[in-house]
């Protein structure tokens, strides 16, 4: 009778865990939605020319409205916002797998010097086609951001069969980020002032200028990589119980990390392409993403660190236009503001836990 007294209280236990654990998940997902749903509102409803809530719901689902704001919501902040969100949805998921692949939650895009090298070749590939042509088009920066992600994750992974120890791989890639960066400055010094006037603001970083277009190739890019990423959860998670398990688990280790850069190459290429180099978010987003939810689950993680990055760079676009109106801050100057803070904590936190 005692053993089922016993038995009883430890699936009620185990059930109530469950429930709180369920709990916590949802609470997260509908605080950033709710998070989500207000920047959006703010973000159309601020700026020089104020548009007040009720005419931007009729402007939106009804299409009908006073001309100027209607070519303002639709031609200009619309397509702002949603790349605002796209874009940072994807920093932070490629900050994700990256901290996965290296096991490593200091690791991004950024710092390991994969935006770097995309922000190289596409300043090479900006300046050799504008000499040629007016306009280069969203698919070639795409492309050679793609190559140049590829190429500072090649340079990582050759290192990494001569270095095992994580922490100094993770320095390995940051030096390989100062080289990009120093061949960029060395390339843009030497070319004609006509052919950078739009590569110094778009290599500082801006979600300025964006059009129906780039949210077309962006929503087709970045959707089909986050369906494959999350397609992913289960060797993911595997993965994170070290590569023994993993094995044990039927995944291909060597294929399945291949998989994990590509992914993550992808992603951040795309970002690089359309807003240039933005600092910190993919480090500091799912690092606050696993903190809130209190959990490691890819199936829970993947879809929060998304909105939850698309919440963190709408929020950071918002104050880089309205902190300084008319002046604009660069995207990457807020991010590093509120993200380079998160980093040193993380590096605290880890350093106590030791």
């Amino acid at each position: 009778m005692q053993d089922k007294n016993t038995e009883a209280a430890g699936g009620g236990g185990f059930h109530g865990e469950n429930f709180r654990r369920r709990s916590r998940y949802f609470m997260v997902f509908v605080i950033l939605l709710i998070a989500f749903f207000v920047i959006t509102v703010l973000n159309i409803n601020t700026g020089n020319v104020h548009i007040s809530i009720p005419d931007i719901f009729k402007i939106i689902f009804t299409k009908t409205g006073e001309p100027t704001a209607y070519n303002i919501i639709w031609k200009i902040r619309l397509p702002r916002i949603l790349m605002a969100a796209m874009l940072g949805g994807a920093l932070s998921l490629s900050g994700f797998l990256l901290q996965t692949f290296f096991e490593n939650p200091i690791a991004g895009p950024y710092v390991l010097g994969i935006s770097s090298g995309a922000k190289m070749v596409v300043a090479l590939t900006m300046i050799y086609f504008l000499r040629r042509v007016e306009t280069v088009s969203s698919y070639a920066l795409i492309i050679a951001a793609f190559i140049g992600a590829l190429l500072s994750t090649g340079f990582i992974l050759i290192i990494s069969r001569r270095i095992k120890h994580m922490a100094t791989l993770l320095v390995a890639g940051i030096m390989i980020g100062y080289i990009c960066s120093a061949v960029t400055d060395f390339v843009v010094t030497f070319a004609e002032d006509s052919d950078i006037v739009n590569l110094h603001g778009w290599s500082q970083g801006s979600f300025s200028g964006m059009s129906w277009s780039n949210v077309q190739i962006s929503v087709m890019i970045v959707g089909i990589t986050f369906v494959l990423t999350f397609l992913l959860s289960k060797p993911i998670g595997a993965y994170q119980l070290g590569e023994a398990y993993a094995q044990s688990m039927g995944v291909n280790i060597k294929v399945f990390r291949v998989t994990l850069i590509l992914l993550s190459s992808i992603l951040s290429a795309c970002v690089t392409a359309f807003a240039g180099p933005i600092s910190f978010v993919g480090i500091a987003v799912p690092f606050l993403v696993k903190r809130s939810l209190n959990t490691s689950r890819p199936l829970v993680v993947i879809p929060a660190t998304f909105l939850g990055g698309a919440v963190f760079c709408m929020m950071c676009d918002l104050i880089a236009r309205m902190a300084f109106a008319p002046l604009e801050l660069n995207i990457s100057t807020v991010t590093s503001i509120f993200g380079a803070p998160i980093v040193i904590f993380m590096m605290i936190r880890r350093q106590k836990g030791r």
